[in-house]
């Protein structure tokens, strides 16, 4: 396992479990137009165009605010950010703001000329996600044939001019048993990093909700990823999947080990879900939510000032409230550290602060 150092900061974020509210991390779709139509996507992107896009004054004005309360990691995304003409300018503006500006791309458009810009502007990382480890799965999942062969041309691209990538990878039933090939792909074409996403049914997700794997399989899959820590020189990190901060817990007491940044990296110092805790997204149209998966209209930059919206929003308030989790979260032992998809359960229950529906641990 690549253990923590100066440098290895990645998309996720330094958060321990007693601070609620210092703001870590910002995802922000700055478009929602994509040049794939992707199985899973949470927006449903296509090419567009999207009306009502903020525009590029107006994002100035957000990181103004931003920076006002922090200097967070912001992730650049979309649809595919490399669709928004002045995404560079955007970025130059947000490195000087003093944020680590980093980009989820799905790497079909990259370009040398691109990549030159986005080392001048100072994007530190970016993110390619690979669902399948050849083109035949991969551009099922993509619905765009070549986008496989589009993502590679442009990981080889980064490559070449140093910009460190990592690669995401969104885990369903039609590909859980080629996590671990594509794992080991991540790893031969020189990642930094293999970020997993365990599926969260929203968007045109929705019409996989057959393809979500089941809790059981969610344990087993976490449990293996714990495992890999020690297996490859990878920085390892799972997504939308909380749990997986309680099975590092529990097999690091069965292994007799403490959870340090030494031993654990990145993860002894975040919990599962930070929506609304430490991380917020931001929409195409300055929405502001807990997540990209959890939408809720926790204010709009258009009409309150980015601070405002993340100290005062009643959802935030309510999700930074640990004690206030319903079901078997509310007594769990691990709520601190854990604190289940609030996207997960508000898309079974519509209630946002129900329990993780996907979880078969049972509560001391």
């Amino acid at each position: 396992m690549k253990k923590m150092t100066e440098n290895s900061e990645d998309f996720s974020t330094h958060h321990s479990p007693r601070s609620t509210h210092q703001l870590r991390m910002v995802a922000w779709e700055l478009t929602r137009s994509c040049n794939l139509a992707c199985v899973h996507c949470r927006a449903s992107s296509e090419r567009g165009p999207y009306p009502g896009e903020l525009n590029t004054k107006e994002c100035f004005r957000v990181m103004d605010e931003i920076a006002a309360i922090g200097k967070p990691v912001i992730i650049l995304t979309g649809g595919e950010p490399l669709l928004r003409t002045d995404i560079f300018e955007l970025a130059g503006y947000g490195t000087n703001k003093g944020f680590r500006m980093v980009m989820a791309t799905n790497g079909t458009l990259i370009t040398e000329e691109n990549v030159k810009a986005m080392k001048a502007s100072g994007i530190q990382r970016i993110s390619i996600s690979l669902d399948g480890p050849d083109a035949e799965t991969h551009d099922a999942f993509r619905r765009v044939k070549g986008a496989f062969e589009g993502s590679l041309r442009g990981i080889e691209i980064a490559k070449k001019y140093d910009l460190p990538f990592q690669i995401n990878t969104t885990i369903t039933r039609a590909n859980l048993h080629l996590i671990e090939r594509i794992l080991r792909l991540s790893m031969d074409l020189g990642a930094v990093a293999h970020h997993i996403f365990l599926l969260v049914p929203t968007g045109r997700g929705k019409e996989l909700q057959e393809q979500e794997i089941s809790a059981l399989d969610y344990e087993k899959t976490l449990h293996w990823f714990y495992e890999q820590n020690d297996q490859v020189d990878l920085q390892l990190k799972a997504t939308c999947a909380p749990h997986y901060y309680r099975i590092l817990r529990q097999r690091a007491k069965k292994e007799g080990k403490k959870i340090t940044p030494q031993t654990h990296g990145l993860d002894a110092m975040t919990r599962g879900c930070l929506g609304g805790i430490s991380f917020c997204f931001i929409s195409h149209v300055g929405q502001v939510q807990p997540c990209g998966y959890l939408e809720l209209d926790c204010g709009n930059v258009r009409e309150k000032p980015f601070p405002e919206i993340w100290k005062e929003s009643r959802i935030f308030q309510d999700l930074r409230n640990f004690d206030g989790y319903g079901g078997k979260c509310g007594p769990c032992e691990f709520r601190k550290v854990c604190g289940g998809c609030r996207a997960r359960a508000y898309e079974i229950s519509g209630d946002y602060m129900a329990e993780e529906p996907y979880c078969i641990y049972e509560p001391a």
